[in-house]
């Protein structure tokens, strides 16, 4: 079974089906667990097409958030694409399990030490999209240099992973700024992923430097109003 559910097609499929058009990612790190659906549902109303899914094994990072199991409940409720972040220390033993509950992406860390082309046969094989992070610790260039050509993504983390709720980094603006003229040089456009202290004050700058995913945890989620505060981050993306 490839990654979206029966007719949906496949994650590959999906992604180009999205184009590349500014967006604001609800991530359900910050939902209400105890009632995932409903919480998700106004955001699907209001024009959400994907969903970011922080996945953490207590390995690669202190924290433990979900499984397969619980991208399965999600993809029950919608036919959103799910974008997945596999926060592991072994993503190529995970991506199929995760691909077959319903994810359309999976983006690894560069800090894991898989080769960009092993990635990308296994991305290949389920019929997933391909993502790249890289920590804010992380030096970028040899990075970006090493995946730009072998993913559909490239997340520029904006906060060290393993926790929601953080603080963004400033440097993660300059950071943007380099993967997008690394890619541009070697002649490919993966989309731009930023995740981490992301709100309507910090928005603007990342998407200045090239950023086209706003991934957003507590500030839409936590916010008063959740609706409005998707449709802000979506207004900046969308500049």
């Amino acid at each position: 079974m490839s990654a979206g559910g029966e007719g949906m097609g496949s994650g590959i499929e999906r992604l180009q089906r999205l184009g590349r058009e500014g967006r604001a990612l609800p991530s359900i790190l910050s939902a209400d667990f105890a009632a995932l659906a409903a919480s998700i549902r106004p955001l699907l109303d209001a024009g959400s097409q994907v969903l970011h899914v922080d996945v953490m094994d207590g390995h690669f990072v202190p924290n433990i958030t979900f499984g397969p199991p619980v991208v399965r409940s999600v993809r029950a409720h919608t036919d959103a694409f799910l974008d997945t972040h596999l926060m592991v220390t072994d993503p190529l033993t995970y991506m199929e399990p995760f691909a077959k509950a319903g994810s359309d992406l999976c983006t690894i860390h560069a800090e894991v030490g898989i080769a960009p082309e092993a990635a990308r046969a296994e991305a290949d094989r389920l019929g997933v999209g391909l993502g790249v992070a890289i920590r804010p610790s992380t030096g970028l260039d040899a990075v970006v240099e090493a995946w730009a050509r072998h993913v559909d993504l490239i997340l520029v983390m904006s906060v060290e992973p393993g926790f929601g709720g953080q603080s963004f980094r400033p440097e993660a603006v300059e950071r943007l700024a380099r993967t997008k003229e690394i890619c541009w040089r070697q002649g490919v456009a993966p989309i731009l992923e930023v995740d981490g202290g992301i709100d309507r004050e910090t928005a603007p700058g990342v998407v200045a430097a090239g950023a086209r995913w706003l991934v957003a945890g507590s500030a839409i989620f936590r916010a008063s109003d959740p609706v409005a505060a998707y449709h802000a981050l979506r207004e900046i993306a969308s500049i």
